[in-house]
């Protein structure tokens, strides 16, 4: 549901995927942003609409995003696809932070955008480790990028994980992600992609930055 920039895209980057798509908008010239080569369904009208949905084809539907201009709407259309037709696989964009958090409790997976944009931006312009990449809801877990600190250059990923109680995810090395196994030895340019509890990230940032207690 919406057909705006983040709808239209969503739309086209799912058939790219050999997905069939259905796309409502109670706008009909908002569908010129998909463009002439797209296939799917363009239905008019407002998808927390019962009817709207039954006819864009909701019964046959693995999931369903809405991504609409408006929160009250994208929440309303989650809902009835969800609580009325039964699909597991819904998403709604909210604007607002506070009220995204509410629904994601109630199992309905949001994407706060106004709150991400700031993350990312935040990310960027704060020292490393000051902002995670990712936080889980609980705040328990959090996942960090950082590049690797001289003194580990040389050692395995197995003993920076032990000392610094972390979990390296992937490497990102010479332009390509890998992932460690107990005898990966750490190289100069090797961004690592850690996964973290909240409580000791600041502990793991030290003994990242500080070194091995012991390089034998």
């Amino acid at each position: 549901m919406g057909c705006g920039r983040v709808g239209s895209t969503l739309a086209r980057s799912l058939e790219d995927r050999n997905h069939t798509v259905s796309i409502i908008d109670n706008n009909p010239d908002a569908f010129r942003r998909l463009g002439p080569s797209f296939n799917g369904d363009k239905i008019t009208g407002y998808g927390f609409d019962q009817a709207v949905l039954a006819k864009a084809g909701i019964a046959r539907a693995d999931a369903f995003a809405a991504v609409s201009s408006g929160d009250n709407s994208n929440i309303i259309a989650a809902r009835v696809a969800r609580e009325s037709f039964g699909i597991q696989q819904v998403v709604a964009r909210i604007y607002d932070p506070g009220r995204a958090e509410v629904y994601q409790r109630l199992g309905i997976t949001t994407v706060a955008t106004v709150k991400w944009t700031a993350d990312q931006v935040l990310r960027r312009i704060l020292p490393a480790g000051a902002e995670p990449d990712f936080r889980d809801p609980s705040g328990t877990i959090r996942l960090d990028q950082l590049p690797i600190s001289e003194p580990w250059i040389g050692q395995r990923t197995i003993h920076l994980q032990e000392q610094a109680r972390v979990r390296i995810a992937w490497i990102d090395r010479l332009g390509e992600g890998m992932l460690p196994d107990k005898n990966t030895v750490l190289q100069e340019g090797d961004l690592l992609h850690v996964v973290i509890r909240e409580e000791n990230a600041a502990a793991a940032y030290t003994v990242i930055e500080t070194g091995p207690e012991d390089k034998n």
